[in-house]
């Protein structure tokens, strides 16, 4: 990870140190009192100490603070039908279907549903088209189904908000 190219390694500030003596505040502290701030800094780095940095960052944490009301939205929920048709099965599970009853009657003794779907898996996988044709047939037969039952209920919420928007415009 060192020295990759995205992320370059940062140059870092090194501080001159006497080895001989440490700089100590008058009351023997390693720290001391800023006197136009009042923050306490490292005496050995009280020179690079820059007050009016300090504000400045301050101003502009304070202009980019977001209240936490604005920040975060709560999203809205769709509105669900109650009367909403289900989805049509696939091709796979209208022959799933079939398959468990003949696999329960041959296997009565086996109860793992993982087991049962493994084989109808593996059967669905070795089949013809010619085997699977009747079973996607009739897939495309409810999803027609699904599809006009889909329209008029389209057409139905069309005409209800039509109304709400008629039922509006008369209370005003």
């Amino acid at each position: 990870m060192a020295g990759s190219k995205s992320n370059p390694p940062r140059a870092r500030k090194r501080v001159e140190v006497d080895n001989n003596t440490l700089k100590r505040a008058k009351d023997g502290s390693a720290f001391t009192k800023c006197g136009a701030c009042g923050k306490d800094v490292p005496v050995g780095l009280i020179d690079m100490h820059s007050c009016s940095l300090d504000s400045k960052i301050r101003m502009s944490l304070a202009a980019s603070a977001i209240p936490k009301d604005e920040g975060k939205r709560k999203k809205e929920k769709k509105v669900k039908y109650s009367s909403k048709p289900k989805r049509p099965p696939t091709a796979f599970f209208l022959f799933m279907d079939d398959f468990r009853k003949t696999f329960k009657s041959a296997n009565p003794d086996c109860k793992s549903v993982s087991f049962v779907a493994k084989e109808g898996g593996e059967k669905w996988k070795s089949m013809t088209d010619e085997e699977k044709k009747p079973y996607v047939d009739r897939a495309a037969e409810l999803k027609v189904e699904y599809g006009n039952s889909i329209g008029k209920q389209s057409a139905v919420a069309a005409s209800g908000k039509e109304e709400e928007k008629e039922e509006a415009a008369d209370e005003e």
